[in-house]
């Protein structure tokens, strides 16, 4: 027998009791019929390009960037994700007449190696490891042990949000779920809003990977690289570049920094919505907006903690424990390469084992448990009602997979580059390059794919137009950023989604708060960048 015992906060808060409260009916009314004349406009555009490529071309023409835009779109108006994206990948198969959307796209993205790792890995092994703690008591007694010694309110709660981010600098999807999974019971005891909470997560997730890059990412990029400017002329030279650029990612450094004033409620500004979901948390203890849909579920908030199981610390860190060591295996094994042979050779072998760390964590939760007097179908059903809380999750990821695939084979970046390729003034070209590529990676929720399409465009036009070393870092430095942002802010990147699952926030309240703070450090990273190219 167990003993069911409430969230660790309101019920309004997480949004789990019952149906959330709809928006008022005129509104509701307004925004579904503003929605339903865009789908319908939408889809008839779509259906009138149809299978109209020019001839030679990479792209539909402004076809091309119908998926995307009518998504994104539609999220806003609706603040519904999935109709959104589904609606997105329709506008796909009438412009490319891939009217089997299933075959065409569905089936290759959902049955990728890539979204199976997605799934597998990030979302039921994650929402199984959460799942046992409710059935433990894990998480809880860490927040509690936490809270006497370390966190001694609001404030610490976010500073210590923001130091694990860093802790976990791997970026993308690594760091979200490492890091909010780690700090959600922490904060939610300390009544920080799940908005807050998701947004230093997420800002401390790919900023981070390109400002600390001991990570796959200077690999990746200098892959991308190598023979576009005499500068570039092998991979050595391409990967040592990357590093000689950091303290010229302004966007990285930025949202770093202003992720920490943030935390430290030092921040001067913070838009209206994160002001107003801070001040209903701390008040109310609400962590979530009337209304909200979190991308969590009672699976994941309600503890059923049998009655005689001896809950302790060894419950979460023992998991948490051995999902960083085996994680960190990765890097550490070869940091004598980083002495030896240099950053080059250390950078190129760093592979961090993630699959298999998910996996030894979960398992280990398990045996924990079963050695500690849990009956084993008790531990299953932890396990299960886990991986059942992320579903949500599971299914706008591989919506947002799929319509990533429509817009590379509608060749939504190529339109998007072509359509720069003549504006060429040295001074505002790295803060244009930053703009450009924030769009593309909004529309697509990539950065490595934005880079893909971009870098190796963007580099030897950026030579040609001044083949200047010192400019060519600003121009390399402001992609780098400016794609990080457009995937932090994107509704349908799996960062932005995931960060969204790791810490129980509603999808679209977490990008609406987090938008005009990362913009507002994106528009001094690019007056920063017009700047200095001026006097370059």
């Amino acid at each position: 027998m167990s003993k069911t015992l409430p969230p660790t906060t309101p019920p309004e808060a997480l949004g789990i009791e019952g149906e959330p409260a709809p928006p008022p009916p005129a509104s509701r009314a307004r925004r579904l019929t503003i929605a339903a004349l865009i789908a319908a406009a939408a889809l008839a555009i779509a259906y009138g390009f149809g299978g109209t490529r020019p001839e030679g071309a990479e792209h539909y023409g402004f076809a091309s960037l119908l998926p995307p835009l009518v998504t994104l779109v539609l999220v806003f108006v609706t603040r519904e994700v999935v109709s959104s994206l589904f609606l997105g990948i329709v506008v796909g198969g009438l412009v490319s007449t891939n009217y089997n959307i299933i075959d065409a796209y569905l089936l290759p993205a959902i049955g990728s190696q890539s979204y199976a790792v997605i799934l597998l890995v990030y979302l039921w092994c994650l929402g199984g490891l959460i799942g046992l703690w409710t059935r433990t008591g894990g998480a809880q007694h860490f927040a509690a042990w936490a809270g006497r010694h370390i966190v001694r309110g609001p404030r610490s709660a976010k500073f210590f949000a923001w130091l694990m981010g860093l802790v976990f600098h791997q970026g993308g999807t690594i760091s979200t779920i490492l890091a909010g999974t780690t700090v959600r019971p922490v904060t939610d005891a300390e009544r920080v809003s799940h908005e807050e909470v998701s947004y230093i997560v997420d800002s401390t997730a790919s900023p981070v990977a390109t400002v600390i890059p001991l990570n796959a990412w200077p690999i990746y990029v200098g892959g991308l690289i190598i023979g576009t400017t005499p500068l570039f002329a092998t991979e050595q030279e391409a990967v040592g570049f990357f590093f000689q650029a950091v303290p010229f990612n302004f966007y990285g450094i930025l949202a770093v920094v202003s992720t920490l004033l943030f935390a430290l409620d030092l921040l001067p500004w913070e838009g209206k919505k994160m002001r107003r979901a801070r001040l209903r948390a701390r008040e109310t203890g609400a962590l979530n907006a009337p209304g909200s849909r979190p991308l969590t579920s009672d699976e994941l908030t309600t503890l059923r903690v049998p009655d005689a199981y001896p809950t302790g610390l060894i419950d979460f860190l023992l998991p948490l424990g051995v999902l960083i060591g085996v994680a960190a295996t990765g890097v550490l094994k070869h940091l004598p390469l980083l002495f030896s042979d240099g950053l080059r050779a250390f950078a190129s072998q760093v592979n961090v084992p993630i699959a298999k760390a998910f996996g030894l964590s979960v398992l280990s939760a398990i045996v924990l448990a079963l050695l500690k007097g849990m009956s084993l179908q008790e531990t299953i059903d932890g396990f299960i009602d886990g991986a059942k809380g992320v579903t949500i999750g599971a299914v706008i990821l591989g919506l947002a997979v799929t319509l990533g695939q429509v817009s590379k084979s509608l060749g939504t970046a190529a339109y998007v580059v072509e359509q720069i390729a003549g504006i060429l003034n040295p001074v505002i070209l790295p803060a244009l390059f930053m703009a450009v590529t924030m769009g593309i990676a909004f529309s697509t929720g990539t950065s490595w794919g934005t880079y893909a399409v971009f870098l190796p465009i963007a580099m030897p036009l950026a030579w040609a137009v001044k083949p200047d070393p010192f400019f060519l870092t600003l121009c390399f430095s402001a992609v780098i950023g400016g794609s990080v942002y457009g995937d932090q802010c994107s509704p349908i990147s799996d960062t932005t989604i995931l960060s969204s699952v790791a810490t129980g926030a509603d999808l679209m309240d977490h990008v609406t708060t987090q938008l005009p703070l990362a913009t507002a450090v994106a528009g001094i990273s690019m007056v920063l960048y017009t700047l200095l190219a001026a006097f370059a």
